[in-house]
């Protein structure tokens, strides 16, 4: 002991006559060399080590972790991963809807598999095991988004220096390949348009008229349109929180999301004529759009229910279902073989908006501005098929450049390519 008092005993297997030696609480358990250092918190931390060479190569990690910033409290990381992401998803700045399928992500599918490990003791071998028993039950694209989750606690970690390394890195995740995106054919878009309830044609033709999304669409308050500009803008949606609940309105998917699409002169007439025939009426709705500052206000929505209310999610499947019955019975008494697809949803209105602007040899841009998209490569992976192909605009391309050119040159008939025999002497 480094400071024995008076009423100690002495320590009788190492006697000395020039010190007192005292036994610590430790002496006798094979533990016989110690060290110690402060935190960079300033809080003082021991080790003890059987070996003295073990001592001193703890130390010199020790003193040299501590120099370069990168030193690692293991009390901190002999704490769960579970804690660690509670940590993490309770600090992160998540809209409820994101916070929601985190929650339902961790709760399902991260914890039960990785929430009881020391967070400082989980290595790459144990996230590719997660990632290989996962890939059983979920699609690509989602558990990429589950793995994020996973890959943001641990860099949250790092950062807070509770372990020393991140685990997630050369991570083999399943291919994400995704399918095309297969527009409505315009028969099916206008059967659609007339087949469901009169209150909703108008919604239908917007969708299919600027690519607006359901929850924008839902969310649209006459405000946002400029009958002289002829133009819409996007500044809301309207969420419906998974687990049930009433719906609310909130932020655009990104902020790429705010944008103001141009309409077609037929898209506004028709707009005018729905506001005349069913009155925006004043409802109160539950603003989240700040999520510091939430709110409930009056707003005069264009669509509504019968009962002039939002339109809940729930009671859109119904309408929707409707409609793609009559559309069918539609076809069917007229003779063709068209029919809606059974995968149809209403994001096919918004799919057949981009087929119109790629058909019409919209830029990639021009199309991530209309659509939203956060990204051009998200525009690209979604429509790239829909594009006309290389050959078919390259030539025309040239064409233009050199059709008209004055200088003339022999056609390809005219221009001979077998052997000639020419007097040269």
């Amino acid at each position: 002991m480094s400071r024995p008092k008076p009423d100690h005993a002495e320590c009788k297997e190492h006697k000395s006559k020039t010190e007192r030696l005292v036994p610590t609480k430790d002496h006798g358990s094979g533990m016989r060399w110690q060290v110690r250092w402060r935190d960079m918190a300033g809080k003082q931390v021991k080790e003890n080590f059987a070996k003295k060479t073990d001592a001193d190569k703890r130390a010199n990690d020790v003193e040299s972790d501590l120099r370069r910033g990168r030193y690692v409290d293991p009390k901190l990381g002999r704490q769960s991963f579970a804690a660690a992401a509670q940590q993490w998803a309770k600090n992160a700045p998540h809209r409820p809807s994101t916070a929601a399928r985190v929650e339902r992500a961790m709760r399902i599918h991260i914890l039960p598999i990785l929430g009881h490990l020391p967070i400082a003791g989980i290595q790459r071998s144990d996230i590719q095991g997660w990632v290989k028993d996962r890939t059983a039950v979920l699609a690509p694209s989602t558990l990429g988004v589950n793995y994020s989750y996973i890959v943001s606690v641990f860099k949250l970690a790092e950062f807070d220096n509770i372990i020393g390394t991140n685990p997630c890195k050369k991570i083999t995740l399943p291919e994400d390949v995704r399918p095309e995106a297969e527009p409505l054919p315009l028969d099916v878009v206008e059967a659609l348009i007339e087949a469901v309830y009169p209150r909703y044609r108008a919604l239908l033709k917007l969708a299919a008229g600027s690519g607006l999304r359901q929850g924008e669409l839902f969310a649209l308050e006459v405000e946002h349109i400029n009958f002289l500009k002829r133009e819409v803008r996007v500044r809301q949606q309207f969420v419906h929180p998974d687990e049930g609940g009433p719906s609310y309105l909130s932020a655009p998917k990104t902020k790429q999301s705010y944008r103001t699409v141009p309409l077609a002169k037929s898209i506004i007439d028709e707009l005018a004529a729905h506001l005349a025939e069913f009155p925006a009426r004043t409802v109160l709705v539950d603003d989240r759009t700040d999520p510091r500052k939430p709110v409930e206000r009056p707003a005069r929505l264009v669509f509504t229910n019968s009962l002039g209310k939002p339109i809940q999610r729930g009671a859109w499947s119904k309408t929707w279902e409707s409609a793609v019955r009559k559309a069918d019975a539609f076809f069917e008494k007229s003779g063709s073989d068209t029919r809606v697809p059974d995968e149809a949803t209403m994001h096919g209105f918004r799919h057949f908006f981009a087929s119109v602007l790629i058909a019409a040899r919209e830029s990639v841009k021009i199309v991530q501005k209309r659509m939203g998209h956060a990204k051009p490569s998200i525009t690209l992976d979604t429509y790239s098929h829909l594009w006309p192909d290389a050959e078919d605009t390259s030539r025309e391309a040239v064409e233009a450049v050199f059709g008209s050119s004055a200088r003339k040159v022999p056609s390809a008939s005219t221009i001979s390519t077998g052997a000639q025999v020419r007097r040269i002497g």
